[in-house]
């Protein structure tokens, strides 16, 4: 097959420079441009780990340039910027992968969580990226929404129990996430004083993936659920545990539903234990664990916040919008020890 030469837009970030490694060592995808903000730089002078691996120049976003020379751009861009970029890669007739939250959402409840929102008409084009559930609507969207690392963690763990769940009844999601899972950016909560030997939770309640999750729910299966969700910083740089507490309506062995669930799913390891992050850093898997305790579940999922949280997730968004093999260039091997 010939090669597919694609654009990531947002390259000098973490999740940017985990597109690019991914995109050096994909069998169909190649890169035909990079971009950031400012532009006018190379890729291995912004992130130096990739001197001797690849020398390729990053320019601004330009539109026509990307519409001449590539098929697929992904948009590592922050929420608003994003939007803008898509809507004129789209009219081009060009397949975005946005990582972003501007996609991902209904009208009323992005606008309510986030920004008003510029390109209202491509949201009935765009499709939400969470793979093992959206896979059919991913081949003919125009933009896929990939969501973020929270979200894919707990909606991954938690979906598949859904219709075992009293209704109308309190879940509540305890989400840790690496240091990387903040930017690159500079802030009071990421700098190494604040974050050595310490954990805080961050928007505890009002977090704007709150309402993600539980629009999510309500769209696969049209039950409404109080979503309490608690993020928190944790002194590592990659990876992401989530425990979360519901109520069942029946007994359940959660972890044979789980593996019926997940049955055929290369990506999704039912585990026998309480999952960990270092299993999984490196890798696009999502590690699942769940346990009844006389009618109160408990469920912990583990990804890589960088990778199933982001850019590997995109990847496979890209592989199925560009007709690929789904697991193509997707990373297996943890970074353990």
């Amino acid at each position: 097959m010939s090669k597919i030469k694609v654009a990531i837009i947002g390259a000098s970030g973490y999740t940017g420079l985990e597109l690019v490694k991914l995109i050096l060592s994909h069998p169909t995808f190649e890169i035909g441009y990079l971009a950031t903000t400012k532009g006018d730089t190379t890729i291995q002078e912004l992130h130096p780990s990739l001197e001797s691996v690849i020398d390729f120049n990053v320019d601004s976003a330009n539109i026509d340039a990307i519409a001449s020379s590539c098929s697929l751009a992904f948009l590592a861009l922050p929420h608003k910027s994003a939007m803008s970029v898509a809507k004129e890669l789209i009219a081009k007739d060009i397949k975005v992968i946005d990582l972003s939250a501007d996609y991902r959402l209904d009208l009323e409840t992005y606008e309510s969580a986030y920004c008003p929102h510029e390109d209202k008409d491509n949201l009935k084009h765009s499709a939400y990226g969470l793979i093992e559930y959206f896979r059919e609507d991913i081949k003919n969207a125009k933009v896929v929404a990939s969501p973020g690392c929270y979200p894919t963690a707990t909606l991954l763990g938690l979906l598949p129990f859904i219709p075992y769940l009293k209704e109308n009844t309190p879940i509540f999601v305890d989400a840790k996430s690496g240091v990387s899972g903040a930017g690159k950016k500079l802030t009071n909560t990421n700098t190494f004083v604040t974050i050595n030997e310490n954990i805080f939770s961050y928007n505890p309640i009002k977090h704007r993936h709150a309402p993600e999750i539980k629009e999510k729910i309500n769209k696969l299966y049209n039950k409404e659920f109080q979503i309490n969700f608690v993020p928190h910083l944790i002194p590592i740089t990659r990876g992401e545990l989530v425990s979360v507490y519901a109520q069942l309506k029946e007994d359940i062995n959660p972890l044979e539903i789980l593996k019926e669930h997940y049955k055929g799913e290369e990506f999704i390891r039912v585990r026998q234990n309480p999952v960990n992050v270092k299993d999984v850093a490196g890798t696009h898997f999502c590690d699942i664990f769940a346990i009844n305790n006389d009618g109160s579940l408990y469920i912990n999922s583990a990804i890589d916040n960088l990778l199933r949280g982001a850019a590997s997730q995109a990847l496979v968004a890209a592989n199925i919008a560009m007709g690929l093999e789904e697991s193509a260039g997707v990373p297996k091997i943890a970074y353990v020890p």
